[in-house]
This record gives structure tokens, sequence and C-alpha cells, in this order.
């Protein structure tokens, strides 16, 4: 049993038996699975809300979904926002992000942000 092909040919074999078992077991499964859904007043709506709620430990936050609560406001990309910073040739920047070039080569100079804050 050291070689490759007597290892590939015992995996092909235990597969096999997996299938016949859960071709045989599976009606059993069902039955058992109905059964308890009926004892605890289980509906499918049940097991679909239940799927859907985040796991924990064991599911990666990439999977899970965000919900919006009824009525609040999704915050959409593209959303303008008001200019915090108003550079010497008219640029401004909203203060979110990146510095822009022009402010930081005026910081670079010896300048401060604060210097061309907006006022509100």
């Amino acid at each position: 049993m050291s070689n490759l092909i007597d290892i590939q040919t015992q995996i092909q074999k235990l597969q096999k038996q997996a299938s016949e078992i859960k071709a045989r077991e599976f009606d059993t499964t069902v039955r058992d699975i109905l059964a308890k859904m009926e004892a605890f007043g289980i509906s499918i709506k049940d097991i679909q809300a239940a799927s859907s709620k985040p796991k924990g430990r064991g599911r990666p936050a990439s999977k899970v979904k965000a919900v919006a609560k009824p009525g609040a406001k999704r915050k959409t990309a593209g959303t303008v926002v008001s200019a915090k910073y108003k550079g010497p040739n008219g640029e401004t920047w909203s203060g979110r992000g990146l510095t822009p070039r022009w402010l930081t080569s005026l910081m670079a100079q010896g300048q401060t942000k604060e210097s061309f804050a907006i006022a509100v």
C-alpha cells in the first residue's frame, strides 16, 4: 500500500462506499429532519432565516451580507461632500482620502493644513 496507484484505488473504493451509504441513509435522514421540524414547529422560512444569519467564528466575514435597517438611507459611492480646504488657485479638498498634491507641496514648503481650512 505504499505506491500511488494503490492509494488512488483505495480512495475510489472508499468514495464508492461513501456514496452508497449516503444514498441508503438519505431518505431516513430526511424523515428524521422532517419529524424534528414538526416536533419543534420549525418551518422552511425558519431554516432560511437561520442560514442567512452570521455564524460567528466559523463563517468568514466576507460572506456575511449587510442588511439595511428599514427606513435607513444607504450611503452610495460618489456622494458629494463639501470642501474643508481651499488652495491658493481655487483647488478644494473635502479632507477625506489622500491629501492632494497641491496641499502636500504647500505643506512641504512649511505651511500648515489648517491655514487652508475653509471657515464655516
